[in-house]
């Protein structure tokens, strides 16, 4: 079959956004690595970005009518000095003027190896590319394991016996998406006539959905994206193999009485958030799981803040492995987890909270418990940690922009490595441009940069590499915030032991939830438990670089009700303090 990775659909058809897309999944197909998406206001000249033979590529798009003149490939050349890349191509649908020929000897002449990419150069590339979808080319690297396996296989079973929806519940890291792509690849083989529709809750995830299935699809198969970015026409959709959207952007037009075209399988990404009115609309209109087509919903929390279940959709899950499972079963990376004592006010504890601070609520137990830890000593554990890992990088998350300043100097004065800020804004209010944003990341995924010391943009919806060193240093509440940013070190990677992970957080709903873990863990898990599993992760309290366990001792006693402590709201006077003298003993040693 013929390529449809480069279409004139998808060059000139669509929107802007689907040709820098076209060229990312096409380098990327090529064998290029690192390849990311950097266009955007601010951009400072870079569309895409990616590595090749160890030599870093800058790609400028322009899909004008005229031809390109010199002023672009100036900018360009300009924008490779700022991202610190090898090689400048500009791409143009529609050529360049006779003199860009010209500025391209000069430039040869200076040591700078410009590329001119014509829409006739995109064609050759793409032709280049083999049919098979890039994973099975790879074996090794994208490899299933048993358990994702056993997930794919449970799945076909379910699609092959007639059943109308199936539901894979898997933990950050555990690869669900990988699951679903596979899943994919295998039913379109059963019906290759079926299209398919992928739905997110946010445009953001859409994006990262459809580079996800990019590696298990064949170069005969054409993707889009439909969200409130890109809106695709009927013919565009018509012609379209995988569709990925935003479920607000698909309803609208189903409410509009826009009609949708015929799809076999729909996919939900997050399908914790379906029974609003616009999954309702969508669904309802493809009679997906009732009679139509086949939906597969994957999430990593299954659970909802409403309380309700899913099972107006889904019958058990086929697959269910949460992050405490991962960790005990080896699917997840090893979790050296240790929890800083150090700025427990011990004083004010052995002193009597009772009297210090009466409501012992969450917040007033906070502010009366927690003195502020030195960033000097953070830094301190933080170089003892890269000492010990191999290959280390890290990433250590701030709670505010001046404090993850002060943190990259510290690192950065100590000299083990080097590190960088990454936030959405500065210090001073200004936004971050993109082009700053794209060249950190890229240092980054390069190993010139060693860690990143962030301020919320880490969380979710932005492609870093793995990581085996994470630093807590914010307060975080939110129980799916805390599990994606402990998930940038869960993910299994060659010659990876562990992920060291420092928690500095003073909060007193975190040691209860580090309690939680710690015993979880340390649970046999009666006999369904594989015994030659050997359980290498851990939580430990430490103080001043040592075990702690006449403090963990004291906050069990404290913290008997782990769980009404870690979902405690601000208001909630779940807290007591132990009236057991031995325990004050400890507080006052």
């Amino acid at each position: 079959m013929s390529q449809r990775i480069v279409t004139d659909l998808n060059l000139a058809g669509t929107g802007w956004q689907s040709f820098e897309r076209t060229v990312q999944r096409l380098i990327a197909a090529r064998g290029y690595s690192g390849v990311q998406l950097a266009g955007a206001s601010g951009d400072g000249g870079a569309d895409v970005i990616g590595s090749l033979k160890g030599r870093r590529w800058l790609f400028q798009m322009k899909r004008w009518r005229s031809p390109v003149g010199p002023e672009v490939i100036a900018q360009t050349v300009d924008a490779c000095r700022r991202y610190d890349a090898d090689i400048p191509v500009v791409v143009s649908l529609n050529g360049f003027e006779a003199s860009v020929r010209v500025q391209q000897e000069q430039l040869a002449a200076k040591g700078i190896p410009l590329q001119l990419w014509d829409r006739g150069m995109l064609q050759r590339q793409a032709e280049r590319v083999p049919e098979t979808p890039p994973a099975l080319q790879d074996p090794d690297r994208f490899q299933l394991r048993p358990y994702q396996e056993r997930a794919v296989d449970n799945l076909m079973d379910e699609l092959v016996n007639g059943a109308r929806s199936a539901l894979i519940v898997l933990a950050t890291g555990l690869g669900k998406t990988f699951v679903a792509a596979e899943f994919h690849r295998r039913a379109r083989v059963l019906r290759p006539r079926a299209r398919t529709l992928v739905l997110a809750h946010r445009n953001e995830l859409v994006y990262q959905l459809e580079r996800a299935f990019w590696p298990l699809l064949p170069a005969s198969a054409a993707t889009g994206v439909w969200n409130g970015y890109e809106r695709p026409d009927r013919d565009a959709l018509d012609d379209l193999d995988v569709v990925f959207a935003c479920v607000d952007s698909v309803a609208t037009a189903v409410k509009s009485g826009r009609g949708l075209p015929e799809f076999g399988l729909v996919v939900v990404d997050e399908c914790h958030h379906l029974g609003t009115t616009a999954y309702d609309a969508v669904l309802g209109e493809l009679s997906a799981a009732d009679g139509g087509a086949f939906l597969l919903g994957m999430t990593a929390t299954p659970w909802r803040p409403d309380g309700k279940s899913l099972r107006t959709w889904f019958d058990y899950p086929v697959v269910d492995v949460d992050m405490v499972r991962g960790l005990r079963d080896g699917h997840l990376a090893n979790v050296d987890y240790r929890m800083f004592t150090d700025n427990i006010d011990w004083d004010a504890l052995a002193a009597g909270l009772a009297e210090t601070a009466p409501a012992l609520t969450p917040r007033g137990i906070n502010r009366t418990v927690f003195i502020d830890e030195w960033d000097d000593a953070v830094v301190d554990r933080l170089a003892d940690a890269w000492a010990e890992q191999k290959n280390p990088r890290g990433i250590v998350f701030c709670g505010t922009i001046d404090h993850a300043e002060r943190m990259a100097g510290r690192i950065n004065a100590l000299g083990f490595t080097s590190a960088e800020v990454i936030a959405s804004r500065t210090a001073q209010g200004k936004a971050v441009d993109a082009a700053t944003r794209n060249r950190i990341l890229w240092d980054f995924s390069d190993g010139r940069t060693g860690i990143l010391c962030a301020v919320d943009v880490l969380n979710e919806g932005v492609d870093v590499p793995d990581v085996n060193i994470v630093v807590f240093q914010r307060v975080t509440h939110s129980r799916r915030i805390f599990v994606q940013q402990l998930g940038r070190g869960l993910r299994l990677a060659p010659g990876k032991e562990k992920v060291v992970v420092l928690d500095f957080v003073s909060d007193i709903r975190r040691f209860a939830a580090g309690l939680s873990l710690q015993d979880s863990l340390s649970a046999r898990g009666g006999a369904a438990r594989d015994p030659r599993v050997k359980i290498g992760s851990q939580v430990r309290f430490m103080r001043a670089n040592r075990a702690d366990q006449e403090g963990e001792q004291f906050l069990r006693e404290w913290l008997d009700d782990l769980e009404a402590v870690e979902d405690a709201g601000e208001d909630v006077h779940v807290l007591r303090y132990p009236p057991d003298s031995s325990i004050t003993a400890v507080a006052k040693r």
